[in-house]
Protein backbone atom coordinates (compact mmCIF):
# COMPACT_ATOMS: atom_id res chain seq x y z
CA UNK A 1 0.00 0.00 0.00
CA UNK A 2 2.69 2.09 0.87
CA UNK A 3 3.79 2.24 -2.70
CA UNK A 4 0.66 3.01 -4.24
CA UNK A 5 0.83 6.14 -2.58
CA UNK A 6 3.61 7.92 -4.31
CA UNK A 7 2.14 6.35 -7.75
CA UNK A 8 -1.03 7.75 -7.11
CA UNK A 9 0.22 11.19 -5.65
CA UNK A 10 2.32 11.14 -9.40
CA UNK A 11 -1.01 10.30 -11.17
CA UNK A 12 -3.06 13.52 -9.02
CA UNK A 13 0.50 15.86 -9.88
CA UNK A 14 0.12 15.23 -13.74
CA UNK A 15 -3.77 16.17 -13.61
CA UNK A 16 -3.11 19.10 -11.83
CA UNK A 17 -0.62 20.23 -14.58
CA UNK A 18 -2.47 19.40 -17.18
CA UNK A 19 -5.68 20.77 -16.97
CA UNK A 20 -6.67 19.87 -20.61
CA UNK A 21 -5.98 16.75 -20.04
CA UNK A 22 -9.06 16.71 -17.54
CA UNK A 23 -11.03 18.29 -20.28
CA UNK A 24 -10.31 15.72 -22.47
CA UNK A 25 -11.69 12.87 -20.07
CA UNK A 26 -14.66 14.94 -19.15
CA UNK A 27 -15.58 15.10 -22.76
CA UNK A 28 -15.44 12.13 -23.68
CA UNK A 29 -17.28 10.54 -20.29
CA UNK A 30 -20.23 13.33 -21.27
CA UNK A 31 -20.52 11.70 -24.59
CA UNK A 32 -20.07 8.33 -23.48
CA UNK A 33 -23.21 9.21 -20.92
CA UNK A 34 -25.13 10.93 -23.94
CA UNK A 35 -24.56 7.31 -26.44
CA UNK A 36 -26.09 5.40 -23.30
CA UNK A 37 -29.26 8.13 -22.55
CA UNK A 38 -29.74 7.81 -26.60
CA UNK A 39 -29.65 4.43 -27.03
CA UNK A 40 -32.39 3.80 -24.42
CA UNK A 41 -35.82 2.78 -26.40
CA UNK A 42 -37.53 5.33 -25.41
CA UNK A 43 -34.94 7.87 -26.65
CA UNK A 44 -36.45 6.94 -30.39
CA UNK A 45 -39.57 7.89 -31.52
CA UNK A 46 -40.63 4.22 -32.56
CA UNK A 47 -39.47 2.86 -28.87
CA UNK A 48 -36.57 0.72 -30.03
CA UNK A 49 -33.45 0.88 -29.25
CA UNK A 50 -30.72 3.12 -31.41
CA UNK A 51 -27.95 1.02 -32.43
CA UNK A 52 -24.55 1.97 -30.66
CA UNK A 53 -22.77 3.67 -33.01
CA UNK A 54 -25.83 6.14 -34.78
CA UNK A 55 -26.21 7.13 -30.46
CA UNK A 56 -22.39 7.66 -30.21
CA UNK A 57 -22.41 10.02 -33.72
CA UNK A 58 -25.63 12.10 -32.19
CA UNK A 59 -23.62 12.00 -28.36
CA UNK A 60 -20.59 13.43 -29.91
CA UNK A 61 -21.94 15.88 -32.14
CA UNK A 62 -24.11 17.02 -29.83
CA UNK A 63 -21.33 17.58 -27.06
CA UNK A 64 -18.88 19.06 -29.62
CA UNK A 65 -21.67 21.40 -30.77
CA UNK A 66 -21.44 19.93 -34.30
CA UNK A 67 -24.66 19.45 -35.82
CA UNK A 68 -24.10 16.80 -38.34
CA UNK A 69 -26.23 13.77 -38.06
CA UNK A 70 -27.08 10.60 -39.80
CA UNK A 71 -30.81 10.14 -38.36
CA UNK A 72 -33.23 13.20 -38.74
CA UNK A 73 -33.32 14.86 -35.22
CA UNK A 74 -37.37 15.58 -35.28
CA UNK A 75 -38.47 12.52 -36.68
CA UNK A 76 -35.94 9.40 -35.17
CA UNK A 77 -36.00 11.31 -31.66
CA UNK A 78 -38.76 11.08 -29.06
CA UNK A 79 -39.17 14.18 -27.11
CA UNK A 80 -36.78 12.56 -23.91
CA UNK A 81 -34.23 12.07 -26.91
CA UNK A 82 -34.37 15.62 -27.95
CA UNK A 83 -34.12 16.51 -24.49
CA UNK A 84 -30.84 14.97 -24.23
CA UNK A 85 -29.34 16.31 -27.05
CA UNK A 86 -30.39 20.06 -26.30
CA UNK A 87 -28.37 18.92 -22.81
CA UNK A 88 -25.52 17.74 -24.07
CA UNK A 89 -25.50 20.98 -26.84
CA UNK A 90 -25.68 23.03 -23.65
CA UNK A 91 -22.94 21.33 -21.75
CA UNK A 92 -20.18 21.14 -24.53
CA UNK A 93 -21.06 24.55 -25.56
CA UNK A 94 -20.72 26.12 -21.94
CA UNK A 95 -17.89 24.02 -21.41
CA UNK A 96 -17.50 20.93 -19.07
CA UNK A 97 -14.93 22.52 -16.90
CA UNK A 98 -17.00 25.35 -16.66
CA UNK A 99 -20.00 23.82 -15.94
CA UNK A 100 -18.17 22.23 -13.41
CA UNK A 101 -16.62 24.96 -11.72
CA UNK A 102 -19.73 26.72 -12.05
CA UNK A 103 -21.91 24.29 -9.96
CA UNK A 104 -18.90 24.62 -7.33
CA UNK A 105 -19.22 27.97 -6.91
CA UNK A 106 -22.74 27.85 -6.47
CA UNK A 107 -22.47 25.26 -3.91
CA UNK A 108 -19.82 26.14 -1.69
CA UNK A 109 -19.49 29.82 -2.70
CA UNK A 110 -15.73 29.38 -3.55
CA UNK A 111 -13.70 27.53 -5.95
CA UNK A 112 -10.55 25.25 -5.71
CA UNK A 113 -7.51 25.81 -6.85
CA UNK A 114 -7.60 22.91 -9.03
CA UNK A 115 -10.96 23.74 -10.67
CA UNK A 116 -9.63 27.05 -11.14
CA UNK A 117 -7.41 25.74 -13.36
CA UNK A 118 -9.49 23.42 -15.29
CA UNK A 119 -11.88 26.61 -15.64
CA UNK A 120 -8.84 28.66 -16.69
CA UNK A 121 -7.83 26.04 -19.23
CA UNK A 122 -11.55 26.12 -21.02
CA UNK A 123 -12.18 29.43 -20.35
CA UNK A 124 -8.82 31.02 -21.53
CA UNK A 125 -9.26 33.48 -18.59
CA UNK A 126 -5.61 35.45 -17.79
CA UNK A 127 -5.59 35.01 -14.35
CA UNK A 128 -7.07 32.42 -11.37
CA UNK A 129 -7.92 36.21 -10.02
CA UNK A 130 -10.53 36.47 -13.19
CA UNK A 131 -12.13 32.75 -13.22
CA UNK A 132 -15.05 33.66 -11.23
CA UNK A 133 -16.04 36.67 -12.71
CA UNK A 134 -15.52 34.61 -15.68
CA UNK A 135 -17.77 32.00 -14.45
CA UNK A 136 -20.52 34.69 -13.62
CA UNK A 137 -19.97 36.34 -16.90
CA UNK A 138 -20.34 33.36 -18.92
CA UNK A 139 -23.38 31.96 -17.54
CA UNK A 140 -25.02 35.32 -17.48
CA UNK A 141 -24.32 35.77 -20.92
CA UNK A 142 -25.61 32.74 -21.89
CA UNK A 143 -29.17 32.68 -19.86
CA UNK A 144 -29.69 36.25 -21.88
CA UNK A 145 -28.97 35.47 -25.39
CA UNK A 146 -30.33 32.52 -24.99
CA UNK A 147 -33.69 33.38 -23.46
CA UNK A 148 -33.89 36.99 -25.81
CA UNK A 149 -33.68 35.13 -29.10
CA UNK A 150 -35.47 32.26 -27.92
CA UNK A 151 -38.33 34.87 -27.02
CA UNK A 152 -37.70 36.39 -30.37
CA UNK A 153 -38.18 33.09 -32.18
CA UNK A 154 -41.22 31.75 -30.37
CA UNK A 155 -43.33 34.48 -31.02
CA UNK A 156 -42.62 34.72 -34.75
CA UNK A 157 -43.16 31.15 -34.98
CA UNK A 158 -46.69 31.78 -32.56
CA UNK A 159 -47.99 34.56 -34.56
CA UNK A 160 -46.40 34.20 -37.75
CA UNK A 161 -46.44 30.70 -38.27
CA UNK A 162 -49.61 29.51 -36.32
CA UNK A 163 -47.86 27.60 -33.98
CA UNK A 164 -49.51 26.23 -30.55
CA UNK A 165 -48.34 28.38 -27.81
CA UNK A 166 -46.24 25.20 -26.04
CA UNK A 167 -44.67 24.35 -29.89
CA UNK A 168 -43.69 27.93 -30.34
CA UNK A 169 -41.85 27.87 -27.19
CA UNK A 170 -40.12 24.76 -27.81
CA UNK A 171 -38.93 25.16 -31.17
CA UNK A 172 -37.87 28.73 -30.24
CA UNK A 173 -35.86 27.89 -27.03
CA UNK A 174 -34.40 24.79 -28.96
CA UNK A 175 -33.45 26.52 -31.96
CA UNK A 176 -31.63 29.46 -29.84
CA UNK A 177 -29.41 27.24 -27.35
CA UNK A 178 -28.63 25.15 -30.58
CA UNK A 179 -27.59 28.63 -32.64
CA UNK A 180 -25.75 30.35 -29.47
CA UNK A 181 -23.70 27.67 -28.52
CA UNK A 182 -23.33 27.18 -32.92
CA UNK A 183 -24.59 23.10 -32.75
CA UNK A 184 -26.72 23.57 -36.10
CA UNK A 185 -29.09 21.09 -34.90
CA UNK A 186 -32.72 21.63 -36.15
CA UNK A 187 -35.81 20.19 -35.23
CA UNK A 188 -37.08 20.00 -39.12
CA UNK A 189 -35.67 18.08 -41.70
CA UNK A 190 -35.17 20.73 -44.22
CA UNK A 191 -33.29 22.53 -41.41
CA UNK A 192 -34.34 26.35 -42.03
CA UNK A 193 -35.01 26.15 -45.66
CA UNK A 194 -38.59 27.07 -44.59
CA UNK A 195 -37.91 30.22 -43.10
CA UNK A 196 -35.45 31.45 -46.05
CA UNK A 197 -37.12 34.63 -46.62
CA UNK A 198 -38.06 36.03 -42.92
CA UNK A 199 -36.02 38.09 -41.00
CA UNK A 200 -37.82 37.85 -38.23
CA UNK A 201 -36.14 33.96 -37.85
CA UNK A 202 -32.74 34.38 -39.81
CA UNK A 203 -31.58 37.44 -38.47
CA UNK A 204 -32.02 36.48 -34.84
CA UNK A 205 -30.61 32.78 -35.52
CA UNK A 206 -27.63 34.77 -37.28
CA UNK A 207 -26.85 36.75 -34.60
CA UNK A 208 -27.28 34.72 -31.62
CA UNK A 209 -24.40 32.12 -34.01
CA UNK A 210 -22.17 35.16 -34.40
CA UNK A 211 -22.60 36.75 -30.61
CA UNK A 212 -21.56 32.70 -29.42
CA UNK A 213 -18.96 32.14 -32.22
CA UNK A 214 -17.04 35.49 -31.23
CA UNK A 215 -16.02 33.75 -28.02
CA UNK A 216 -16.81 34.77 -24.31
CA UNK A 217 -13.24 36.73 -23.39
CA UNK A 218 -14.48 38.88 -26.34
CA UNK A 219 -17.94 39.18 -25.22
CA UNK A 220 -17.17 39.92 -21.72
CA UNK A 221 -14.13 42.96 -22.57
CA UNK A 222 -16.81 44.54 -24.79
CA UNK A 223 -19.66 44.45 -21.89
CA UNK A 224 -17.11 45.65 -19.38
CA UNK A 225 -15.30 48.69 -21.62
CA UNK A 226 -18.44 49.81 -22.60
CA UNK A 227 -19.18 50.59 -18.37
CA UNK A 228 -16.37 51.98 -18.27
CA UNK A 229 -16.74 53.94 -21.65
CA UNK A 230 -19.38 55.67 -20.12
CA UNK A 231 -16.86 57.05 -17.43
CA UNK A 232 -13.93 57.60 -19.03
CA UNK A 233 -15.25 57.85 -22.45
CA UNK A 234 -12.42 55.72 -24.06
CA UNK A 235 -12.15 52.74 -25.48
CA UNK A 236 -9.00 50.24 -24.61
CA UNK A 237 -9.78 47.41 -26.09
CA UNK A 238 -7.32 44.41 -26.00
CA UNK A 239 -5.39 43.38 -29.26
CA UNK A 240 -7.19 40.30 -29.02
CA UNK A 241 -10.64 41.25 -29.12
CA UNK A 242 -9.57 44.09 -31.63
CA UNK A 243 -7.87 40.84 -33.85
CA UNK A 244 -11.31 39.03 -33.70
CA UNK A 245 -13.82 41.60 -34.08
CA UNK A 246 -12.11 43.10 -37.46
CA UNK A 247 -11.41 39.82 -38.76
CA UNK A 248 -14.91 38.45 -38.30
CA UNK A 249 -16.15 41.08 -39.90
CA UNK A 250 -14.35 40.81 -42.96
CA UNK A 251 -14.98 36.95 -42.86
CA UNK A 252 -18.61 37.40 -42.95
CA UNK A 253 -18.78 40.79 -45.02
CA UNK A 254 -16.71 38.50 -47.89
CA UNK A 255 -18.47 35.33 -46.93
CA UNK A 256 -21.91 36.62 -47.96
CA UNK A 257 -20.05 38.63 -51.19
CA UNK A 258 -18.76 35.42 -52.74
CA UNK A 259 -21.95 33.80 -52.14
CA UNK A 260 -24.33 36.15 -53.46
CA UNK A 261 -22.02 36.37 -56.70
CA UNK A 262 -21.16 32.67 -56.92
CA UNK A 263 -24.70 31.60 -56.78
CA UNK A 264 -26.79 34.48 -57.45
CA UNK A 265 -28.30 33.09 -60.70
CA UNK A 266 -28.12 29.40 -59.19
CA UNK A 267 -31.77 27.92 -59.86
CA UNK A 268 -30.79 25.18 -56.88
CA UNK A 269 -29.68 28.11 -54.43
CA UNK A 270 -30.35 32.09 -54.61
CA UNK A 271 -32.29 31.92 -58.22
CA UNK A 272 -35.38 31.87 -57.61
CA UNK A 273 -35.45 34.32 -54.72
CA UNK A 274 -35.93 38.34 -54.58
CA UNK A 275 -32.71 40.68 -54.67
CA UNK A 276 -33.27 41.24 -50.59
CA UNK A 277 -33.91 38.05 -50.05
CA UNK A 278 -30.59 36.84 -51.98
CA UNK A 279 -28.45 39.01 -49.63
CA UNK A 280 -30.43 37.83 -46.48
CA UNK A 281 -29.22 34.46 -47.43
CA UNK A 282 -26.06 35.03 -48.63
CA UNK A 283 -25.07 36.86 -45.39
CA UNK A 284 -26.72 33.84 -43.40
CA UNK A 285 -24.75 31.50 -45.29
CA UNK A 286 -21.79 33.45 -44.29
CA UNK A 287 -22.82 33.46 -40.69
CA UNK A 288 -23.47 29.55 -40.49
CA UNK A 289 -20.19 28.42 -42.43
CA UNK A 290 -18.18 30.12 -39.23
CA UNK A 291 -19.27 26.30 -37.67
CA UNK A 292 -23.27 27.15 -36.89
CA UNK A 293 -24.62 24.40 -39.52
CA UNK A 294 -27.80 25.98 -40.04
CA UNK A 295 -29.07 26.17 -43.55
CA UNK A 296 -31.43 28.68 -45.37
CA UNK A 297 -30.71 27.34 -49.06
CA UNK A 298 -29.81 23.45 -50.42
CA UNK A 299 -25.88 22.99 -49.21
CA UNK A 300 -26.05 20.18 -52.10
CA UNK A 301 -27.25 22.38 -55.02
CA UNK A 302 -24.58 24.75 -54.27
CA UNK A 303 -21.52 25.37 -57.07
CA UNK A 304 -18.03 23.52 -56.32
CA UNK A 305 -16.95 26.57 -55.85
CA UNK A 306 -19.15 27.70 -53.12
CA UNK A 307 -18.33 24.51 -51.54
CA UNK A 308 -14.62 25.11 -51.30
CA UNK A 309 -15.18 28.95 -49.92
CA UNK A 310 -17.52 27.63 -47.53
CA UNK A 311 -14.75 25.30 -46.59
CA UNK A 312 -11.78 27.96 -46.28
CA UNK A 313 -14.43 29.62 -43.76
CA UNK A 314 -15.37 26.43 -42.33
CA UNK A 315 -11.68 25.31 -41.34
CA UNK A 316 -11.19 29.28 -40.44
CA UNK A 317 -14.22 28.97 -37.91
CA UNK A 318 -15.06 31.60 -35.02
CA UNK A 319 -13.49 33.26 -31.87
CA UNK A 320 -10.85 31.71 -29.39
CA UNK A 321 -12.85 30.34 -26.00
CA UNK A 322 -16.58 30.46 -27.64
CA UNK A 323 -18.75 27.58 -29.24
CA UNK A 324 -17.32 27.76 -32.59
CA UNK A 325 -14.87 25.72 -33.92
CA UNK A 326 -12.13 25.89 -37.00
CA UNK A 327 -8.30 26.77 -36.25
CA UNK A 328 -9.85 30.37 -34.89
CA UNK A 329 -10.34 33.89 -36.08
CA UNK A 330 -7.02 34.94 -34.64
CA UNK A 331 -4.82 31.97 -35.73
CA UNK A 332 -5.84 33.06 -39.24
CA UNK A 333 -5.03 36.93 -38.50
CA UNK A 334 -1.61 35.82 -36.95
CA UNK A 335 -0.22 34.11 -40.01
CA UNK A 336 -1.85 36.42 -42.30
CA UNK A 337 -0.05 39.23 -40.37
CA UNK A 338 2.88 36.88 -40.31
CA UNK A 339 3.28 36.36 -44.12
CA UNK A 340 2.70 40.20 -44.78
CA UNK A 341 5.64 40.80 -42.84
CA UNK A 342 8.06 38.38 -44.38
CA UNK A 343 6.92 39.42 -48.05
CA UNK A 344 7.72 42.98 -46.73
CA UNK A 345 10.74 41.52 -45.21
CA UNK A 346 10.47 43.21 -41.50
CA UNK A 347 12.09 41.65 -38.60
CA UNK A 348 8.75 41.24 -36.58
CA UNK A 349 5.44 40.73 -37.38
CA UNK A 350 3.07 44.03 -36.22
CA UNK A 351 -0.90 44.37 -36.31
CA UNK A 352 -3.03 47.11 -35.18
CA UNK A 353 0.18 48.94 -32.98
CA UNK A 354 1.47 45.32 -32.02
CA UNK A 355 4.21 43.38 -31.93
CA UNK A 356 3.22 39.74 -31.94
CA UNK A 357 5.40 37.19 -30.06
CA UNK A 358 7.38 34.37 -31.79
CA UNK A 359 5.66 31.75 -29.78
CA UNK A 360 2.19 33.14 -30.90
CA UNK A 361 3.25 32.58 -34.12
CA UNK A 362 4.28 29.25 -33.76
CA UNK A 363 1.32 28.71 -32.00
CA UNK A 364 -0.51 29.26 -34.90
CA UNK A 365 1.07 27.80 -37.20
CA UNK A 366 1.17 24.20 -35.15
CA UNK A 367 -2.80 24.70 -35.02
CA UNK A 368 -3.36 25.48 -38.81
CA UNK A 369 -0.99 22.85 -39.87
CA UNK A 370 -1.91 20.43 -37.40
CA UNK A 371 -5.88 21.13 -38.62
CA UNK A 372 -5.14 21.04 -42.39
CA UNK A 373 -3.23 17.56 -42.19
CA UNK A 374 -5.98 15.97 -40.22
CA UNK A 375 -8.52 17.27 -43.07
CA UNK A 376 -6.38 15.86 -45.76
CA UNK A 377 -5.43 12.88 -44.27
CA UNK A 378 -9.02 11.97 -43.27
CA UNK A 379 -10.37 13.13 -46.83
CA UNK A 380 -8.11 10.35 -48.26
CA UNK A 381 -9.62 7.80 -45.64
CA UNK A 382 -13.29 8.13 -46.18
CA UNK A 383 -12.57 8.82 -49.97
CA UNK A 384 -11.81 5.25 -49.83
CA UNK A 385 -14.52 4.01 -47.95
CA UNK A 386 -17.00 6.02 -50.58
CA UNK A 387 -18.30 6.40 -53.67
CA UNK A 388 -18.99 10.00 -53.84
CA UNK A 389 -17.08 12.70 -55.77
CA UNK A 390 -13.97 14.84 -53.68
CA UNK A 391 -16.27 17.96 -53.20
CA UNK A 392 -18.90 16.37 -51.14
CA UNK A 393 -16.47 14.42 -49.39
CA UNK A 394 -14.12 17.06 -48.52
CA UNK A 395 -16.83 19.29 -47.24
CA UNK A 396 -18.34 16.29 -45.13
CA UNK A 397 -14.78 16.51 -43.21
CA UNK A 398 -13.92 20.35 -42.93
CA UNK A 399 -17.46 20.24 -41.61
CA UNK A 400 -16.57 17.93 -38.88
CA UNK A 401 -13.12 18.99 -38.18
CA UNK A 402 -14.22 22.69 -37.99
CA UNK A 403 -17.61 21.55 -35.74
CA UNK A 404 -20.05 22.99 -38.45
CA UNK A 405 -22.57 20.46 -39.38
CA UNK A 406 -23.78 21.42 -42.80
CA UNK A 407 -23.37 18.81 -45.15
CA UNK A 408 -24.14 18.22 -48.96
CA UNK A 409 -26.71 15.21 -47.89
CA UNK A 410 -24.25 12.42 -47.38
CA UNK A 411 -23.62 12.12 -43.70
CA UNK A 412 -26.95 9.31 -43.70
CA UNK A 413 -25.14 7.63 -46.25
CA UNK A 414 -21.23 7.48 -44.28
CA UNK A 415 -20.95 3.81 -44.04
CA UNK A 416 -19.97 2.71 -40.17
CA UNK A 417 -16.09 3.01 -40.18
CA UNK A 418 -16.72 6.41 -41.92
CA UNK A 419 -18.59 7.62 -38.91
CA UNK A 420 -16.13 6.70 -36.63
CA UNK A 421 -13.79 8.66 -38.47
CA UNK A 422 -16.25 11.88 -38.47
CA UNK A 423 -16.50 11.32 -34.76
CA UNK A 424 -13.19 11.09 -34.03
CA UNK A 425 -12.83 14.28 -36.21
CA UNK A 426 -15.10 16.45 -34.19
CA UNK A 427 -13.82 15.42 -30.99
CA UNK A 428 -10.61 16.57 -32.08
CA UNK A 429 -12.25 19.94 -33.63
CA UNK A 430 -14.24 20.63 -30.32
CA UNK A 431 -10.96 20.45 -28.18
CA UNK A 432 -8.49 21.44 -30.51
CA UNK A 433 -5.36 19.96 -31.78
CA UNK A 434 -2.70 21.72 -29.36
CA UNK A 435 -5.19 21.02 -26.28
CA UNK A 436 -5.72 17.24 -27.27
CA UNK A 437 -1.88 17.13 -27.93
CA UNK A 438 -1.21 18.55 -24.46
CA UNK A 439 -3.73 16.43 -22.83
CA UNK A 440 -2.31 13.40 -23.98
CA UNK A 441 1.25 14.27 -23.17
CA UNK A 442 2.74 12.85 -20.21
CA UNK A 443 5.39 15.19 -19.40
CA UNK A 444 6.57 18.75 -20.48
CA UNK A 445 10.20 18.48 -21.90
CA UNK A 446 12.48 20.93 -21.66
CA UNK A 447 15.77 21.32 -23.38
CA UNK A 448 18.77 22.37 -21.40
CA UNK A 449 20.83 23.07 -24.67
CA UNK A 450 21.00 24.59 -27.93
CA UNK A 451 21.81 23.56 -30.96
CA UNK A 452 23.85 25.32 -33.55
CA UNK A 453 21.79 27.09 -36.16
CA UNK A 454 21.65 26.34 -39.35
CA UNK A 455 19.47 27.63 -42.73
CA UNK A 456 18.24 25.32 -44.47
CA UNK A 457 17.20 26.72 -48.55
CA UNK A 458 13.25 27.37 -48.45
CA UNK A 459 11.37 27.58 -51.32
Amino acid sequence: MAGLVPWARRRTSLLAAHPARVGVMAFALVILLGTLLLALPFAAEDGSATDFVTALFTSTSAVCVTGLAVVDTGTHWSGFGEGVILALIQVGGFGIMTMASLLALLVSGRLRLRLQLHAQAETKSLGIGDVRRVLLGVAGTTLIVELTVGAVLALRLRHGYGEGIGSAAYLGFFHAVSAFNNAGFGLHADSLTRYAGDVWITVPVAAAVILGGIGFPVLLELLRHRRRRRTTGRRNWTLHTRLTLLTTAVLLLGGAVLTCALEWTNAGTLGPHSTADKILNGFFHSAMSRTAGFNSLDVGAMHASTLLMTCVLMIIGGGSAGTAGGIKVTTFAVLLVAIIAEVRGEPNSTVLGRRLAPHTLRQALTVALLGVGLVIVSTLALLTLMDEPLEPVLFEVVSAFGTVGLSTGITADVPVAGQLLLIMLMFVGRLGPITLVSALALRERTRRYNLPEERPVIG
